[in-house]
Formats: structure tokens, C-alpha cells, sequence
């Protein structure tokens, strides 16, 4: 029997938190952009997040296991991750930050998709089905915005959202990669090391070769790459795993996507970067569409629990 809870208010709260720490990443790294290229930066916090996890093992006596079947797949999830970073931190020069937190997290219809195909107890439902057609409908919509406004840049800001949702796409690649192989019995802190080990060990010569190496050590700099590896990559993804030993992870996954909404507000706010209404008709199907597929466990339940009150009544 699962022991795992509902949500009560300690854990909304936690949660309200890591979708305002997420939403922030991509602002963080965008407004940092011209002092600090994005790669880097990203190959540089996976580093310090990398030494601050591995000291959290050694603190635990936790050894990392590097048995056959296990390693050869942690070191792939940590390709992919770094593949999704590098298609971040490109993404980010040429489309906005809302944008990109956007069609990242379109990352979770993608990865029902593949589970879908690869694991009996991951078929999709009507309702789920119902998502990922939304979903696709609000991408469309999303990609086909301010057309009609006559944007010069619009050209730049397709590729920057083409790469932020081929980002997502390698997110679900790795939520794919982790639950159909044996990373699924690791501790958490084990798969994270991969992935950020090798996010550093990738993305460091990606930024060399591609000429993102731009680095002026200002305190907002500063601040975004502490920020960026203390809370971000060591902080936040311990919480997340916390909660989900504890609670249901349906109700996590749909409040979660708070995330995408406050990355929209905070680049218009922090950021002054448009909202095209286009663009908003396509988050708002798409969200909705994420939020069938992810959350569609805490639907029937609902649904159940709400046909039991109108029973009893």
C-alpha cells in the first residue's frame, strides 16, 4: 500500500516555493546573459552543485554505485541532461525567458508519451489522450503568435523557442531513461550526481566550442551563479525528492506547473518582456493539456471523492 499523502499546507507551501525557484533559473540566467554566457554558467553550477551533492553522500557514508547497469545509464541520463542545458543556455540568447520556461515544461507530455510506449502500467486514458492533443493545439498556437504583429525578430524568436521545446523533449528523454532503467532504485542524491557531474564535465567544453565563454564578474554575476548552484541545482532538487517520498506525486506534478506561469509574470515584471496574447491562448491550452496528462490520477480521485459527497448527501 502506498504510504505517500495528500498535500497539506507545510507541503503547498514547499511546493509554491520550488515553482518560484524554478521560474526564476531562466530569469536569472537571462539577465545575466551579457556578463555571463548562459552555457557557462550552467556548466559552472553543475559543478558546484556536483561538489555539494557529493559532499552530502560522503556526509550520509551514501557510495556512489557504479555497478554494471547502472553507471552506463546514469552517465547517459547525465548526457541528456546536459543536451537539455546546452539547448537551455543556447535558447535563452534568442527568446525570452517566459518563453523558454514554457515550452520547457512542456517536458512531461512528452516523457507520458514515451513511458506510454515503454511500460504496461504507463498507458494513457481518454483523458490523458484529451492533454496531450491540447497540449500539441497550445504549442501550435504558442509557435504561430505575433505573426500578425510584424515582429523582425520573430524569425530569432522561433529558433529560441524551437530549441526551448526541444529542451523539454530531452527532459522527458531523461524521466524516460530514469524510470525504465535500473537509476529507478538509486537514491535520489545518486542519479542527480550523474546528471550534474556530467552536465560540468559536457557543457564546459560545448560553451568552449561554441564561443559562450563571455565572463565579467559583476555581483549580479555573482549572486545568479550562487543562486543558481545553491538553490537551484543542490536546495531545490533535494526538496523535490523529500516530497515526493511523502507525498502523492500526482498532486506534486499538477502543482508544479505553477512553475511556467510565474516564469511568464516574472520575465514581463523583472525583465519588461512581452506577453503576446498568442502566446498566452497557447500556455494556458498547453498547461491545461500537462495538466490532464500529469494529473490525472488527482482527477479520477477528485472525481471519486466528489461523487461520494453527492452520494451521501
Amino acid at each position: 500500500m502506498d504510504s505517500r499523502k495528500p498535500l497539506d499546507v507545510s507541503a503547498i507551501g514547499l511546493m509554491l516555493m520550488l515553482c518560484l525557484i524554478w521560474s526564476m533559473q531562466s530569469i536569472a540566467l537571462k539577465a545575466t546573459a551579457a556578463d555571463f554566457s548562459p552555457v557557462l554558467q550552467i556548466a559552472l553550477r553543475s559543478a558546484i552543485g556536483a561538489v555539494l551533492v557529493g559532499g552530502l553522500m560522503l556526509w550520509r557514508r551514501e557510495r556512489l554505485s557504479l555497478a554494471t547497469g547502472i553507471w552506463q545509464p546514469g552517465v547517459l541520463a547525465g548526457a541528456c541532461f546536459a543536451l537539455e542545458y546546452l539547448l537551455v543556455g543556447e535558447a535563452l540568447q534568442h527568446t525570452s525567458a517566459g518563453h523558454v520556461v514554457v515550452f520547457l515544461y512542456t517536458a512531461p507530455v512528452f516523457a507520458a508519451l514515451g513511458l506510454h510506449w515503454w511500460l504496461p502500467s504507463e498507458r494513457l486514458a481518454p483523458l490523458q489522450w484529451l492533454g496531450v492533443g491540447l497540449a500539441f493545439a497550445g504549442i501550435a498556437i504558442a509557435f504561430l503568435r505575433g505573426v500578425e504583429g510584424g515582429n523582425g525578430d520573430l524569425p530569432r524568436m522561433l529558433w529560441g523557442d524551437l530549441l526551448a521545446l526541444l529542451g523539454g523533449v530531452t527532459w522527458a528523454a531523461t524521466t524516460v531513461l530514469v524510470r525504465v532503467t535500473r537509476l529507478a532504485t538509486l537514491p535520489a542524491t545518486q542519479t542527480l550526481l550523474y546528471q550534474l557531474a556530467m552536465g560540468f564535465v559536457l557543457l564546459l567544453p560545448a560553451a568552449l566550442l561554441i564561443g559562450h565563454t563571455t565572463f565579467n564578474p559583476t555581483s549580479l554575476v555573482w549572486l545568479s551563479l550562487a543562486y543558481q548552484s545553491l538553490m537551484v541545482c543542490f536546495a531545490s532538487f533535494l526538496i523535490w525528492f523529500a516530497l515526493l517520498r511523502r507525498y502523492l506525486a500526482s498532486r506534486l506534478g499538477v502543482l508544479s506547473f505553477l512553475t511556467p506561469l510565474f516564469g511568464v509574470i516574472l520575465g514581463a515584471w523583472l525583465l519588461d518582456e512581452a506577453i503576446e496574447p498568442g502566446f498566452v491562448l497557447g500556455s494556458a491550452l498547453a498547461l491545461t493539456g500537462i495538466v490532464l496528462v500529469s494529473g490525472h490520477g488527482w482527477i479520477k480521485s477528485a472525481a471519486r471523492a466528489a461523487e461520494r459527497a453527492k452520494l451521501a448527501g
